[in-house]
């Protein structure tokens, strides 16, 4: 996302006229690496389509989408002319905004100023800044924006004091943290201010958290009380609910026995005899400046008061003749607007205005993809119960083999009213719900603490917290919904519209809205969920949240099986971390499997089979028994080298997620750490973490090592993996995008203080540092000079430099790379999914996405002969690792280091061990001529 620095600023221009200006703009912008002498050009079309003034002294010139070639990095250069510039629609303007965007950044500045520009005197000010900081503290601090909407009225209530009033909408007020407790008892101690016409006052500052304003009244309204406003915060924030509060009591019309909706149309400063209507708002950017502008003109040709209100807004309805009112409301694609409109052609003004807006207001528009539009299914069949003894194809989640008696998850029905009389008593009963909800949560997070289950958990905290979830309930409790279908109605909403997404990564993450959702639906119900037995047994269920892996108790548990999810799913991801055999995707027909009855899992094959024979029953006991005696005997010799029978030995390191794991790798025999994911560090802090915090977390692993390598992955995040304090613009496709090295390297900063981190933490011990989704030498460069120049400040020993080939265009050039690198590291998952163009966690083509294509195969082998000729070494660290059928392939074609898990560590060292170099060649060499994945596993099987 842009924001304002002081380092973009530019105090004192002078300009002849406006084009003038937008050239020393332009010219700044492309003096700054940011645009192409072309852009110019772009700013003056975009110009003529209209001007590019916010008002109160502001324009931000930019370029048209056609010009976005011309921008080299997006970027904002800020132009202040004191003396003023006349622009061409005659506005006075003292600061320019200058705009270079690849994509539609420049929407968020644009929203974020309108909400100065009502700051008193802001023009001359700007004109009189002698400071950057002073200029972009001017344009950066927005006033608080007031609240005052459906959720804060409390009407009809049973009172007959303005005290009484006056505590209830304290209260609402403190129900949605608007306040803290503080504000209650101020309010307590002070008796509301009569204001006439029957209606009182009650304000206070002390615990107001932002200006909020109630209003509560009676369920028999008098002459006397007819209700009580509640104002919380400073006078000076306060001056729009004020007005709104004055304008209400101007026009002194009834409100007695109307809706939520229709009392706040009053306090919005729509009359009671106006004509309104709803529209939803399809443009795909919202209301920008351009479709903001054209409705601005619409309403200027009527001879009516048109006013603006955002259904999901603060309440306040803006003048829609004023456009940087109408741009403040800052609405967004699928919100509702609610037009009002007085005078003689109000109605003519208002089904004009409706048209214009589902039109697009001169843009194109598309209708919303609703997740909630469901097909009528009547009379759904139940899905078949399964064949017995019949293998089913599912998608691998998570190697092992397991029998045992099946425990199938149905969760509880949880019966409750669809609504409520008393939305007090409702909103009670949710908050202290959710507050069970996070005690849980907590618990669960101290009992994970360290492994993989906590960080996931911890998202599940942020998700209860969630202020838009919260307020959709309460919106729907007090349109009388109970706490339970109006939380869960928010839920699923949301839900739903993540797995509408195209991103398959954020639609799976609806699985962790649902459990979050259920966990407090099953408190409001007072409904415990489903126990496992006391017994050995595999899980199933239609899918699993975090918390209930986390629940799991691993000596009982043996294997997971799910109807949905993909193998990047939270289940699958926790099932590897945990070693249990999983299974996912298997369709909906496995809820049909009955408790108690047993079931094979095969996380390998991928595959389950219900009811087993006794023949199959028999040979699956025959390989439990085998690999119980293999993994026994791997365990035995988990710190002997891995070395093959005819001498050649393979380093097997541990892939970790974690530093807090790096002890367990090494007692569990590993040779080293082949892989840290560092996102971990930065994904568990609001901020970016300083170089103190990231050297701590570095030590751990270090110091756990004891003189064993350790391989850092830099910082991989983006479009699919983001961080809070690092947006990104909406991709089309993440996996493609901005992402990995190309992302870290448009943050330097970000990527220098990991670097030199890693490098203090290391010392004298040895360090490895590998840069993700390299596409070829210029990037790795960039990066290795990053490095270079923090090893001339830091001082380490031993340190190499490398890079992961995960996208196939560096396994192609892997010749051009090895003279520069110290090392390859293949990414096994990314690279077959890039190479064979299949989604790993794709529902219908996961089971295609085969590490063992012999596409992929012969990158590795391109990668292997490129290293191997400049005496670089090659490691893989993706799922193909420990995979048992690939692990004799990749030995055969000579990689030097698998990286697995670290309970795979044992196990892959130990096969290791059981094959030869020249044997293992041979089957690579039979693995390379073939033409299908099917093909190399049949021919390994029949090895």
């Amino acid at each position: 996302m842009l924001t304002l620095t002081a380092n973009d600023v530019r105090l004192g221009a002078t300009a002849s006229d406006w084009q003038d200006a937008l050239k020393q703009a332009a010219r700044d912008l492309e003096a700054a690496g940011r645009t192409s002498p072309d852009y110019l050009a772009g700013m003056n079309a975009r110009e003529q389509q209209s001007s590019t003034v916010l008002g109160n002294g502001i324009a931000i010139p930019h370029g048209t989408p056609e010009s976005r070639d011309a921008v080299l990095e997006t970027g904002i250069r800020i132009l202040q002319f004191p003396e003023g510039i006349t622009w061409h629609d005659n506005a006075r303007v003292h600061v320019l905004v200058a705009i270079a965007a690849q994509s539609d950044e420049h929407l968020d500045i644009l929203r974020h100023l309108t909400r100065v520009l009502d700051k008193p005197g802001l023009a001359e000010k700007l004109g009189r800044a002698t400071d950057a900081t002073e200029l972009v503290a001017l344009l950066s601090k927005a006033p608080a924006v007031a609240k005052c909407d459906s959720e804060t009225l409390c009407l009809g209530i049973a009172a007959s004091t303005p005290n009484e009033l006056s505590l209830i909408a304290a209260a609402r007020l403190q129900s949605l943290r608007c306040v803290d407790t503080e504000f209650l008892a101020s309010i307590i101690g002070q008796p509301p201010v009569a204001l006439g016409q029957g209606f009182w006052l009650t304000h206070h500052t002390v615990g107001a958290k932002r200006p909020t304003l109630s209003l509560a009244t009676p369920k028999r309204a008098t002459a006397e009380l007819r209700g009580v406003f509640c104002l919380a915060g400073p006078g000076d924030e306060c001056h729009d609910l004020l007005d709104r509060i004055d304008h209400f009591l101007a026009r002194n019309e009834p409100i007695d026995g109307l809706s939520a909706e229709a009392v706040l149309a009053r306090l919005s400063g729509e009359a009671a005899d106006a004509v309104t209507a709803k529209v939803t708002l399809l443009n795909t950017h919202g209301l920008h400046a351009r479709p903001a502008k054209q409705l601005v003109q619409e309403a200027r040709r009527h001879n009516a008061g048109i006013r603006i209100r955002l259904l999901e807004g603060d309440g306040s309805a803006v003048s829609a003749t004023s456009l940087t009112r109408v741009i403040g409301l800052g609405a967004r694609r699928g919100q509702t607007l609610l037009l009002s409109a007085t005078g003689d052609e109000a109605e003519q003004a208002i089904n004009a205005l409706t048209k214009a807006i589902e039109a697009g207001l001169g843009e194109k528009v598309a209708p919303l993809r609703s997740a909630e539009q469901q097909t009528a299914e009547p009379n759904v069949q139940p899905p078949e119960p399964l064949a017995d003894d019949q293998p089913v194809k599912a998608v691998a989640a998570s190697p092992g083999l397991a029998l045992a008696p099946a425990f199938v998850i149905r969760q509880p029905e949880l019966e409750y009213p669809e609504s409520a009389a008393d939305s007090e008593q409702q909103i009670q009963r949710l908050n202290q719900a959710m507050d069970e909800a996070d005690g849980q949560l907590r618990t669960l997070i101290r009992q994970a603490e360290g492994g993989e289950a906590a960080p996931i958990l911890s998202v599940h905290v942020e998700m209860l917290q969630d202020e838009d979830l919260y307020q959709a309930t309460l919106e729907a409790i007090n349109e009388g919904a109970s706490a339970e279908a109006g939380w869960w109605k928010a839920i699923d909403t949301a839900a739903r519209a993540q797995e509408a997404l195209a991103d398959r990564l954020l639609a799976e993450r609806a699985a962790d809205l649902r459990d979050v959702g259920r966990r407090v639906l099953a408190n409001l119900c007072g409904v415990a969920m489903p126990t496992p037995p006391d017994t050995p047994y595999i899980l199933v269920a239609d899918d699993l949240g975090p918390s209930d892996v986390a629940r799991l108790d691993t000596t009982r548990v043996r294997g997971l099986v799910t109807a949905r999810g993909g193998a990047t799913s939270h289940s699958a991801i926790l099932a590897r971390a945990l070693g249990l055999p999983a299974v996912v995707g298997a369709g909906e027909r496995i809820l049909t499997i009955l408790n108690g009855s047993d079931l094979v899992v095969d996380g390998e094959r991928g595959c389950l089979v219900p009811n087993p024979g006794a023949e199959r029953c028999e040979k699956i006991r025959r390989r439990l028994q085998q690999l119980d005696a293999l993994q026994a005997e791997a365990h035995k010799n988990r710190n002997q080298p891995a070395t093959t029978e005819d001498g050649h030995t393979i380093e097997v390191c541990a892939n970790l997620g974690n530093t807090a794991h790096t002890p367990d790798a090494v007692e569990r025999g590993a040779d080293g750490v082949g892989l840290l994911r560092t996102e971990f560090i930065f994904m568990a802090h609001p901020e970016a973490p300083d170089l103190a915090t990231q050297v701590t977390e570095y030590q751990h692993a270090f110091d756990a090592l004891n003189g064993l390598p350790l391989v850092a992955r830099t910082l991989d995040v983006g479009g699919d993996k983001p961080l809070d304090y690092w947006p990104l613009p909406h991709e089309d496709n993440p996996f493609l995008g901005m992402r990995g090295i190309r992302l870290s390297l448009t943050r330097p900063d970000i990527l220098e203080t990991q670097v030199r981190a890693l490098l203090t933490a290391a010392g004298d011990r040895p360090l490895r540092i590998m840069f993700p989704m390299v596409k070829d030498l210029e990037e790795f460069r960039a990066a290795r000079a990053i490095v270079s120049h923090v090893q001339a400040e830091v001082a380490a020993s031993d340190v190499q430099v490398g890079v992961m080939i995960e996208v196939p265009s560096c396994a192609l050039l892997a010749s051009t790379l090895a003279p520069e690198v110290d090392f390859f590291s293949v990414g096994t998952n990314d690279l077959t999914q890039y190479t064979l163009a299949i989604d790993r966690g794709h529902g219908q083509l996961s089971a295609e996405s085969d590490g063992l294509h012999p596409s992929v195969l012969r990158l590795i082998r391109m990668t292997v002969e490129a290293a191997h000729t400049h005496d670089r070494w090659v490691g893989v660290c993706g799922e193909l690792a420990s995979d048992p059928q690939a692990i004799p392939i990749l030995v055969g074609l000579e990689v030097d280091e698998l990286s697995v898990t670290s309970r795979r560590v044992p196990l892959v060292k130990a096969c290791i061990r059981g094959l030869s170099l020249e044997t293992a060649r041979r089957q690579a060499e039979k693995a390379l001529s073939l033409a299908t994945a099917s093909e190399v596993r049949d021919a390994l099987e029949a090895w």
